[in-house]
Parts: structure tokens; C-alpha cells; sequence
């Protein structure tokens, strides 16, 4: 649909406030939900604690891990740590 039928049938001639309606629009449905979402799978390595992130990404919506908290072959949410941790690192990190 163009905006020319969009005006048509709100039946108003002001192309600019159109505009800033169909904006405002996309903006709350951007908020309401999440858009151009990618699932990338990275493997842990042994002895490794840093990973690259793709140059792309905006924000992490979750980070999932086998056996944590449980003892069965399924993947568990890691908590985000929302305070320092208490436990040192050991890296100066």
C-alpha cells in the first residue's frame, strides 16, 4: 500500500503528518516486538573465556548453556548478574 492510499483513506491531504503517523506507527511496532532477530551458536571451548560477537549484533536477548543447573541434556537460560560478582577474577577482568 502507498501512502497516497494510505491518505486516501484517512481522507486527509497532509502528507507530511501521514508520514509522521506511519513513522510513529513502526516505531511501536518495533517496540512490541522484536525484529531482524538471529540465533548464532557458538561452541564452548575449554579453557577459553572470551568470544567474538558478530559486528552486527545490537543486543543479547539470551544465553543458553547444557547441564547448567540441571543434570539432563537441556539447555538452561544463564542468569544475567546484575551486581558484582562476589568471587574474584582471577584474571584482573
Amino acid at each position: 500500500m502507498t501512502i497516497k492510499e494510505i491518505m486516501e483513506r484517512v481522507g486527509s491531504t497532509q502528507t507530511g503528518r501521514i508520514l509522521a503517523y506511519i513513522k510513529d506507527g513502526l516505531e511501536e511496532l518495533n517496540i512490541e516486538s522484536e525484529t531482524h532477530v538471529k540465533t548464532i551458536r557458538v561452541d564452548i571451548e575449554k579453557d577459553r573465556r572470551f568470544y567474538s560477537m558478530p559486528y552486527d549484533m545490537v543486543k543479547i536477548l539470551d544465553i543458553r548453556c547444557k547441564h547448567h543447573d540441571n543434570d539432563d541434556d537441556l539447555y538452561q537460560s544463564i542468569p544475567r548478574i546484575a551486581y558484582e560478582p562476589e568471587t574474584e577474577d582471577i584474571d584482573g577482568l
